[in-house]
């Protein structure tokens, strides 16, 4: 049974995503079609390739990812299909697929093909959908693409080490739906750097000189509840994906507010550690 996921930045009040699933089932009626997120930021090809890269791993071998953000085809945006690991990629060539696979060994980059396909505004069900099924059936790649030399890259923004090797710049990257603040800076660049060294992470004029393996080990419950950190309290954790993020405990950004809102952090602000 094939696996059809969607990432996109359509939202949910319009008619979008429903088409697209529709026009996969009368496609390919048994295929499981995932949902990884239709709320990414319009147009954020980070966000997109951040959310998606940490997503499709989870995925079986020969899942087929469609990725619907600035998908209309031009001499400079072609459509292509990216194979990678045991997975398709199939969108706009943009710049996201190459941040997705950048450390990745790549097994074919080819630019979709297709016969009589109808010029819209609309490419995720004309194009995408089609080659999806297509490749959900078992059909070859070759039949609807040809190779392709021209992937698209984005610079992404790289931490620096700096004043011999005592400082690492980083830059904020993504932030969560609980205003979480991740940061480009990897658990495996702070240890290699760290030396067993106290450090303070600057965030604006915040300092944290802690940071935890999960949000609940940043409570102590060996002390008093009156005496321990807890709710809007302020935390660095290395995250599940092996970045360090920045976090309010138990943040709400509805009500309390989260790291983003609460210390002012947009994407590629600033972040500072200095080993003391």
């Amino acid at each position: 049974m094939a696996i059809i996921t969607l990432t996109t930045d359509f939202g949910y009040k319009d008619h979008f995503v429903a088409a697209i699933k529709g026009n996969i089932l009368k496609e390919v009626p048994d295929a499981t079609i995932v949902d990884i997120s239709h709320a990414i930021s319009p147009l954020d090809t980070r966000e997109c390739a951040y959310i998606l890269k940490n997503s499709y791993s989870h995925f079986p071998e020969g899942s087929i990812h469609i990725i619907g953000m600035d998908s209309e085809a031009s001499i400079e945006n072609e459509h292509i299909v990216v194979q990678v690991e045991g997975h398709y990629f199939i969108g706009a060539n943009n710049g996201i697929i190459s941040l997705i696979t950048k450390e990745l060994n790549l097994d074919q980059v080819v630019q979709i093909t297709l016969p009589n396909v109808q010029v819209n505004s609309f490419p995720v069900i004309e194009v995408f959908v089609r080659v999806a099924c297509h490749l959900a059936r078992g059909g070859k790649l070759g039949v609807v693409s040809k190779p392709f030399s021209g992937l698209k890259e984005i610079k992404e923004l790289e931490p620096r080490v700096t004043n011999d090797g005592k400082t690492i710049l980083g830059n904020v990257i993504y932030i969560d739906n609980y205003g979480n603040v991740v940061t480009n800076i990897t658990k495996t660049l702070f240890e290699a750097y760290r030396n067993g060294r106290p450090f303070e992470l600057i965030a604006r004029r915040q300092k944290i000189k802690a940071i935890h393996k999960s949000y609940n080990s940043f409570i102590n419950y060996e002390l008093p509840e009156n005496q321990r950190n807890g709710p809007s309290d302020l935390l660095a954790i290395f995250n599940s994906s092996g970045y360090i993020e920045i976090a309010i405990y138990k943040s709400d950004l509805k009500s309390v507010g989260g790291a983003s809102t609460l210390l002012g952090l947009t994407n590629d602000a600033m972040i500072t550690i200095n080993f003391l």
